[in-house]
């Protein structure tokens, strides 16, 4: 299948990013947000974006104007969908939420719409027949998009198996590198590896064993890293890593989700809020001194 036309539900900061990176690979796209103001937004993110990608010269400044020219926006669902050949969402990370929007465009789309979710943790298999199309559904998850260079594809018990050769080309097109994760896993590959350090920081902080820039710190110098587990939570946004850990039932888990809460109730989601366990856009792990 040629795929010319990519719709993305959701205009969030992956939303766009994600959106972006498409349109920057020379495909049409769509975003679609059910919020106007969302829509307003994403286009200020990707402005940021490109002129950051001028300025490292990863993109000429009229392959940027380009891009964006390719690019509407729209808060009508039946307009987002319209051509879309394939439809990536990054709508909130909420079962009942992602539900409901795949049973409103999987009756909207046409029929040979390719469904993805870039669900983070919930399975394809969880969404898949509510967009009455299972066989076309499939978790297509992005990471950074511009830095962290990977895309997961993971189907579900019943997605077409042809459907996996197509994703694969469409990830290297947009110079992602594609993993298959054979079996439906929450959590991919690599957030499985990054909950277990998330979870082992949250223990230390919560068992007042360190603070909180200690933990980062010792991260930072053994590893040779530039940011710590709760600079990566920032990075992720609290309000997110509240979500996952607050399901969990061990106390340890108990213990830092009421945590976290303590930022989300102040309003302190992280980087996007412009203040977490580090304030932005100059976070303390970034400076020189931060380590010495």
């Amino acid at each position: 299948m040629e795929i010319a036309n990519i719709c993305i539900l959701g205009a969030g900061n992956l939303g766009s990013r994600i959106g972006l990176q498409a349109a920057l690979s020379g495909f049409i796209v769509t975003v679609y947000d059910i919020n106007p103001k969302s829509l307003d937004s994403s286009l200020i993110t990707m402005n940021k974006v490109i002129k950051y990608l001028i300025k490292s010269q990863e993109i000429t400044a009229s392959e940027g104007l380009e891009a964006i020219q390719r690019i509407t926006f729209t808060p009508d669902p039946k307009a987002a969908v319209a051509n879309a050949d394939l439809i990536s969402e990054s709508v909130t990370e909420d079962l009942e939420i992602k539900k409901s929007v795949w049973k409103q465009f999987g009756e909207l789309a046409p029929t040979k719409t390719i469904f993805t979710t870039n669900t983070s943790y919930l399975l394809p298999s969880m969404l898949a027949e509510d967009s009455g199309r299972p066989k076309q559904f499939c978790a297509f998850h992005f990471h950074d998009v511009f830095h962290s260079r990977v895309v997961d594809i993971m189907p579900h018990p019943n997605t077409d198996p042809d459907l996996i050769a197509v994703l694969e080309d469409l990830g290297r097109k947009l110079k992602q590198i594609p993993i298959l994760v054979k079996k439906e896993h929450s959590g991919y590959i690599f957030n499985t590896l990054l909950v277990s350090l998330i979870d082992a920081a949250g223990r230390l902080v919560t068992g007042e064993v360190a603070e909180i820039e200690a933990i980062d710190k010792s991260w930072m110098i053994n590893f040779n890293m530039p940011i710590g587990p709760f600079g990566i939570l920032d990075n992720v946004g609290i309000d997110t890593a509240w979500r996952i850990t607050s399901v969990k039932r061990n106390a340890a888990s108990r213990a830092f989700a009421d945590f976290l809460k303590t930022y989300v109730d102040q309003g302190k989601l992280g980087e996007k809020t412009g203040e977490g366990f580090y304030k932005y856009p100059h976070p303390s792990y970034k400076n020189r001194d931060f380590l010495k």
